[in-house]
């Protein structure tokens, strides 16, 4: 199971904490000197555990040695008993192991390199008039590293270019893989939005903070053949693929959102229409993913899962009057994944993945494309057995 977090998550360090999980035998015993020095690293950006010797003596300041001794070992035994409840949930499994595997390193450590963009296509004739629009964000890169514990995950991002305020758009990106089922979600808030639009032989620019623009995109499917066939092996690195295998997968997709005319356009230039554009799209599917393991160290996956609207609600509103879409003769949901992962050793990996969510809609007068992708790059160590 992955969570991620993306940007303004607040880090409380616990020194005496990290330094007690430093001096941990498994860790003396089982990494190298520059290896243990990431370790240390890593425990400072992401503590994990909510307990501490510290945070029990803020409220004994002074505590006699005997108590504190009995505080400790009870500590001990807490913490101990909760790794042995996660070590059964890490372990327990039902999947074939002739086909997929769990690591025996309890905790893996990422570095990770994203790049995310959306970008919006339309064209088609009103009013007898033709027109065209290509639109797009501005870019997302950031770094982000990561640390995962019997399976359980969490990252930290940071974007330079926000931290140096050249952007200002908000992403959240979410993922769930289990055996079984999947999710991946985003949610894009941004005033980035630039290109060009055509209404017959005039072309007018769209600048940035002219238009704001919210989308979410959800989707959810169920692995068939969860026994031999691992999503996280591919996108996640918390199973190993021994061999190849596929399944069918079964999902829903949602996708709503809306692009409207920005305040700063509106106070620049007041006589311009006040545009406002709703959409909503619920879709259901079915598709396929496929694990290719060449030799020992090379795993490939690709996953296809299209999805056919059952349900829309799309709306214009232009200066407070609306129009509803009328019914279309295309709509799709198409959401794309495809990894490519190489294994050094069983401790050592990299790879690159990639997401895409498109959406087709044509009606009689109007074909409106979007595409909202992420790209990733990786490398990571599996530790502490």
């Amino acid at each position: 199971m992955n969570y991620e977090l993306k940007e303004g998550v607040a880090l409380i360090l616990n020194f005496e904490l990290n330094f007690e999980l430093y001096k941990m035998k498994e860790v003396r015993h089982s990494t190298h000197r520059w290896e243990k020095t990431l370790v240390v690293l890593f425990f400072l950006l992401f503590p994990f555990h909510p307990f501490s010797f510290s945070s029990f003596q803020l409220f004994n300041s002074s505590p006699s040695p005997a108590s504190a001794l009995h505080a400790e070992g009870r500590f001990r035994k807490k913490l101990m008993r909760v790794d042995s409840l996660l070590a059964l949930r890490y372990l327990r499994t039902s999947h074939d192991t002739n086909y997929v595997t769990r690591p025996k390193e309890r905790m893996t450590l990422k570095l990770r390199f994203n790049q995310t963009g959306n970008q919006i296509r339309s064209k088609g004739t009103v009013r007898d008039t033709r027109f065209k629009s290509n639109l797009s964000t501005s870019r997302k890169s950031t770094i982000s590293l990561a640390v995962a514990y019997r399976g359980i995950a969490l990252s930290y991002s940071i974007n330079p270019a926000k931290l140096g305020g050249i952007y200002n758009d908000y992403e959240l990106n979410f993922d769930f893989n289990s055996s079984r089922f999947c999710v991946n979600a985003s949610y894009q808030r941004a005033s980035s939005l630039s290109g060009d639009m055509t209404f017959g032989e005039i072309t007018i620019p769209l600048v940035k903070d002219e238009a704001d623009m919210k989308v979410f995109n959800i989707t959810g499917y169920y692995v068939f053949n969860h026994r031999r066939y691992s999503v996280s092996a591919a996108y996640s690195q918390s199973y190993f693929q021994r061999r190849s295998a596929g399944s069918w997968l079964a999902g829903l997709s949602y996708q709503g959102g809306n692009i409207h005319t920005s305040d700063k356009r509106k106070e620049l230039m007041p006589d311009d229409p006040d545009i406002r554009i709703n959409v909503g799209h619920f879709g259901i599917g079915g598709g396929y993913g496929y694990n290719l393991v060449l030799g020992k160290r090379w795993l490939f996956n690709i996953t296809l899962l299209p999805t056919f609207v059952i349900y829309n609600r799309n709306k214009l509103t232009i200066n407070d009057e609306s129009q509803h879409a009328g019914r279309m003769k295309f709509n799709m949901l198409f959401n794309e994944r495809a990894a490519i992962v190489y294994n050094f050793s069983p401790r050592y990996f990299a790879g690159l993945s990639a997401v895409a969510n498109n959406s087709l809609f044509v009606d009689d007068a109007v074909t409106v494309h979007q595409n909202k992708w992420m790209a990733r790059a990786f490398v990571g160590m599996r530790l502490w057995k």
